[in-house]
């Protein structure tokens, strides 16, 4: 069976655009896109290698070239691209090489996957722009790259801080990342979180 990008839910597909970012941990990444508004559907993935129909025990092996990302479907009228590469760059280290905490890899670079050229363009102006600012005391490391065909996770990967908050690594690295994350994006957050 395909893993290729799949959704849960029925998605009106005809006023929303696609973002595809890696961050590390595809359930961080997920659980904090997720509380945005606008944002509408968020998928936990593989993209950026070079097997097809990888699995999570293959991409976590590090030969398949894959990154953990995730595909974020988002209504451009509630949240903006640009909003999205602030949350993108907030919500990791983005000068960290192939690294997020304990987790080392390729697999767990920071990337952006844009769709199209406007998204280049505003990656590309976003990391240099903060590269400029200082805000970050070593250079930011985030590639940027042309999107490539992307794999949905298996299905006990989606929504996984959501279904696992007790779990470990959820209550210990991700809950206190997301309770951060509100805070710094609290006049972006859907309202019902």
């Amino acid at each position: 069976m395909s893993n290729e990008t799949s959704v849960s839910t029925p998605i009106d597909t005809a006023n929303t655009q696609i973002a595809t970012f890696g961050t590390g941990c595809f359930w961080c990444s997920e659980a904090l896109f997720e509380t945005l508004d606008g944002v509408k559907d968020v998928v936990s993935g593989y993209s950026g290698g070079h097997v097809a129909e990888p699995t999570y025990k293959e991409v976590c092996e590090g030969t398949t070239g894959h990154a953990e990302c995730i595909q974020v479907t988002y209504d451009p009228k509630k949240i903006t691209y640009t909003a999205l590469l602030e949350a993108f760059f907030r919500g990791h280290d983005p000068t960290s090489l192939n690294r997020q905490g304990n987790d080392i890899g390729t697999q767990y670079r920071s990337v952006i996957f844009y769709h199209n050229d406007e998204q280049k363009k505003l990656a590309e102006e976003a990391k240099k722009e903060l590269d400029k600012s200082g805000a970050y005391a070593k250079p930011i490391v985030t590639e940027i790259t042309k999107a490539p065909k992307f794999y949905s996770a298996e299905d006990y990967h989606q929504d996984y801080f959501a279904k696992n908050p007790d779990q470990g690594y959820c209550a210990f690295v991700i809950a206190p990342k997301l309770d951060k994350f509100r805070k710094v994006f609290h006049d972006k957050l859907k309202k019902n979180i």
